[in-house]
């Protein structure tokens, strides 16, 4: 190998050489820059909420959401426990225990959202994220399509709303939870 070329290889491995001035980065910087979108989320957050999965049988919940980012900003990991009570009555329950994890792939300039929940189910959707606002959604077998849209409230707290729609069009309430910071990460 010529002294020339083993120089180019060790520039190209080590990653001195990298994109053109004027040229938007791409690679991790392009996926720690679209990721600072959702820095809003970030830290301990404590609430309570409601769900309604049949219309006027609403279920109220307190819960938790824990978001940290990882992989020195590449990932941002959602963690939510939630507990109610069923019927009305007695001792609360878990109604809600969720993972997820929230990415951004540079080549496709999408985000995307892993949810894991403690029944089994997996979800792997595509997220929309703006400045201060994410929404993810999937399609649920005899329910429809469902979204999920969390933003910061007036006052800075976690609002998040889930809605359903049976054609796309109309969209109905049956979820909606406000948290408050606790904890900064």
């Amino acid at each position: 190998m010529s002294t020339r070329l083993y120089w180019v290889a060790v520039f190209l491995l080590t990653g001195v050489v990298g994109s053109s001035p004027g040229q938007p980065p791409t690679g991790p910087a392009a996926q720690r820059d679209a990721m600072k979108k959702l820095d809003f989320l970030i830290g301990q957050w404590k609430g309570e909420g409601w769900m309604e999965f049949a219309p006027g049988q609403r279920r109220t919940f307190k819960g938790t959401e824990v978001v940290e980012s990882k992989l020195d900003g590449l990932l941002l990991a959602v963690e939510g426990l939630h507990r109610g009570q069923v019927g009305g009555k007695g001792a609360e329950v878990v109604v809600h225990n969720a993972f997820g994890l929230v990415s951004y792939d540079d080549k496709a300039k999408r985000y995307r959202l892993q949810a894991f929940t403690s029944r089994g189910h997996y979800e792997d959707a595509e997220a929309k994220v703006s400045e201060g606002q994410l929404v993810w959604g999937m399609k649920v077998p005899q329910f429809g399509d469902v979204r999920y849209t969390v933003k910061p409230d007036e006052k800075g707290r976690w609002f998040e709303v889930g809605e359903v729609s049976q054609d796309g069009k109309a969209w109905r309430k049956f979820f909606e939870m406000t948290l408050e910071r606790v904890e900064s990460k």
